[in-house]
């Protein structure tokens, strides 16, 4: 992670006139942002205001403008209703329109590390207090009272006095010509008066999605588009030095094939060969006929089996890297009661969204026009910049709702080969990746190896934690999706704690997938942390309880939120209260990360023969003091959930020879409706900052469910995927 450039920051409410009457409110930011790609993650929410705009015509309707990439998320309906309860109107009576990409008037704008809420609660709310406020002040000029007399309700302003209201359409023109009032003199409602903030409300998008409309990425269509297919080496980084591009050009519908040299960085335009045509089909059966040599980029020899065998041997060498030293850890292993020795290991995940990388682009005039499912266009953009000499500002992006991202989309390598293809034909074209591109060409979840050591002393209390994680970089860095912290839970808990890192070599593309570097260290610290309570011989959840008298040293998670969540799920779930008969059990398990405080109960039954099914899963969250859209929330928990049951069951990207083997879902599983269980969620509301809620309920769901497996069959799952495991009892 690269250091954040400072920010210097101005921001300030300007008021414009819309054509045909009425106004438009936005909130501008002047910032100097660090390199966007590399810097958001750790960005403080303080740290960079975002920008919005609120369109109110005399005909009373109200549009909000949605700032940032809508994935799925929710984000383009939550926003627009933080506006718009401080605005003070209908939700019914609320239009919302998708912003394209532009920092001058939007700033920040992102789809990922949880940070759409976080970064917008307060901007957001005092856009929709600004408006109303103008609007008072316009009322108030026209009944000549004071702005102190009047009140505002469902997009009206009253003066009660007098029984008059005019509505917010009759006073837009007026509120035009109102000075802005400073951000730091605005009233933001109590809470206890939000009308829709805390309501369920259906995502604005919601009936189209289910009707089929056309709303994605992998739906746009401009004037004149041709379709394009884009062949890439097999071996991460190779080019293309061959094909037979004579023959390809003849085949039905085809206009074009031509090779792309590219570059050697894995996030930019590689090298390939591109295949224009009419329709995507004709494309796509060309480019069954393609015969390409590849260059040798020296790195086929990488495979999943070497990984695991180089992490033995680093594991049994001293650490290259220390990230905590708490206590004297040799010393109080060879002083405690028992201890416990154990290996993790997950692998490589692939993002698998349902919809495949995809971009429509336009060149005309030395200029490119894009239609994207991109999660973040401002590190697209100078990728595509430096990639095809383009000058930045003649680089316009149109975001487009994308079929999932889960991380995936924070890369722009579909766009920029959109673009290549797009500059090299002189038109429009739409590049649609197969589901064999997308599994194969991924920024893959890296895989992990945790070689873990635990020491218990006469009590029952963990007074020792080691952890060698040995993941994959160069030297002091890691690789995207790759590092961990230090501050991990347990540690800061166990008076004596050591976490020591190593790296290998990788040449796969890695990148963040759904609660980056949490999703994975999860799974290893939460089950390692289940054996030592049964060494301790202790209930799971009160070790997990007891661990949190011990004063934690440094930042990182609040003992008392920990707490909270911990008694919440086990009250939900009646842990320790159901026996189960041999078989079925339950597993808890606890984690902390992109702000959120999430503790997860599943309950699992294994037959005999060994084969798995998931019962149930309770969830208890701490995001704050708000939810704002129930119903959304609730949904991305459980989606969260499943996801993270999924990659346990049956995920994984095998590398050989270079190159990730599986490319289908039939060989990458993801979790069928047969297979999903209940999830209920429940919320342990705090007076901490409102923080996202996308990412943080995902880690917990693999542990739980494999402490679950170990409670109803004594069998301890150490390597994942499950569907790699023999669970016979």
């Amino acid at each position: 992670m690269t250091d954040k450039t400072s920010v210097n920051r101005r921001e300030f409410l300007r008021v414009t006139a819309v054509a045909g009457g009425g106004f438009l409110l936005g909130t501008y930011v002047i910032d100097r942002l660090g390199s966007v790609s590399e810097s958001w993650a750790a960005t403080p929410a303080s740290d960079v205001s975002l920008g919005t705009y609120i369109r109110i015509t005399p005909d009373g309707t109200v549009t909000i403008i949605a700032k940032n990439p809508e994935i799925g998320q929710g984000v383009k309906t939550h926003l627009p209703m933080i506006i718009a309860e401080e605005l003070d109107v209908d939700w019914k009576n609320v239009r919302v329109e998708q912003a394209d990409f532009d920092t001058v008037k939007f700033g920040f704008q992102l789809a990922g590390g949880s940070t759409s809420t976080p970064r917008n609660w307060t901007a957001m709310r005092q856009a929709g207090a600004a408006a109303r406020a103008m609007l008072v002040t316009a009322a108030a000029q026209m009944w000549n009272v004071s702005e102190g007399e009047c009140e505002t309700a469902s997009g009206f302003v009253l003066h009660n006095s007098t029984g008059r209201k005019l509505s917010y359409g009759q006073l837009a023109d007026r509120a035009a010509t109102v000075t802005p009032p400073p951000l730091e003199s605005l009233r933001l409602k109590d809470p206890k008066e939000f009308k829709i903030i805390g309501k369920r409300i259906p995502g604005i998008e919601n009936h189209a999605i289910v009707t089929g409309k056309p709303l994605y990425g992998i739906d746009v269509s401009v004037p004149g588009m041709k379709h394009a297919v884009y062949e890439k080496c097999p071996v991460f980084g190779g080019k293309a030095v061959t094909a037979n591009l004579k023959e390809i050009l003849s085949q039905p519908g085809v206009k074009n094939a031509f090779i792309i040299e590219g570059g050697n960085d894995l996030r930019g335009l590689l090298g390939g060969v591109a295949i224009v045509a009419d329709t995507w089909y004709a494309a796509n059966a060309a480019r069954k006929k393609l015969r390409v040599t590849w260059s040798d980029v020296g790195t086929a020899e990488q495979s999943s089996t070497a990984f695991a065998s180089t992490a033995r041997q680093l594991s049994a060498k001293p650490a290259q890297r220390s990230l905590r030293k708490d206590g004297d850890v040799n010393a109080a292993l060879t002083t405690a009661s028992r201890t416990v020795e154990s290996a993790y290991f997950y692998p490589f995940v692939a993002h698998a969204t349902l919809e495949p990388q995809n971009c429509t682009a336009r060149y005309a005039n030395g200029k490119l026009e894009l239609w994207a499912p991109t999660q973040a266009p401002a590190s697209a953009r100078p990728i595509i910049s430096r990639a095809l000499n383009v000058a930045e500002g003649d680089i316009v992006i149109h975001l487009i709702r994308a079929g999932g991202g889960f991380g995936r989309r924070l890369n722009a390598d579909f766009m920029v080969e959109a673009a290549a293809i797009a500059k090299e034909t002189g038109g429009a074209v739409k590049l649609l990746w197969s589901r064999e591109d997308d599994l194969r060409h991924d920024f893959y979840r890296p895989a992990g190896f945790h070689y873990l050591t635990g020491g218990i002393d006469t009590a029952g209390k963990l007074i020792a934690w080691k952890d060698h994680f040995v993941s994959f970089g160069d030297g002091q860095s890691r690789v995207q999706g790759g590092d961990m912290s230090g501050n991990e839970f347990p540690a800061r808990f166990v008076p004596n704690c050591s976490v020591e890192v190593s790296a290998m070599p990788l040449a796969v593309p890695t990148g963040r997938l759904r609660a980056p570097e949490s999703n994975g260290i999860a799974f290893a610290l939460e089950s390692f942390l289940d054996e030592m309570a049964h060494a301790a011989g202790k209930d799971p959840l009160q070790f997990r309880l007891d661990l949190l008298t011990f004063t934690p040293s440094g930042e990182g998670a609040d003992p008392a939120r920990i707490r909270g969540v911990l008694e919440l799920v086990g009250e939900k779930s009646g842990w320790g209260k159901t026996t189960h008969r041999r078989g079925t059990g339950m597993g808890i398990a606890f984690y902390f990360s992109h702000r959120g405080y999430f503790a997860e109960v599943v309950q699992a039954t294994v037959s005999r023969a060994g084969k798995l099914k998931v019962d149930k899963v309770w969830v208890a969250g701490d995001i704050g003091p708000t939810i704002i859209n129930p119903s959304n929330a609730e949904n991305q928990i459980q989606g969260a959930v499943l996801d993270g049951l999924a990659q346990a069951l049956g995920q994984e990207i095998t590398i050989e020879n270079g190159r990730a083997v599986e490319g289908s879902f039939r060989e990458f599983r993801l979790m069928r409706m047969q297979d999903a269980p209940p999830v209920e969620v429940f919320w342990k509301l705090s007076d901490s900052p409102v923080t996202g809620l996308g990412e943080p309920a995902l880690p917990p769901a693999p542990p739980a469910l494999c402490n679950a497996i170990f409670a109803a069959t004594g069998k301890r799952v150490r390597s994942l995927p499950l569907s790699k495991q023999d669970l016979k009892w």
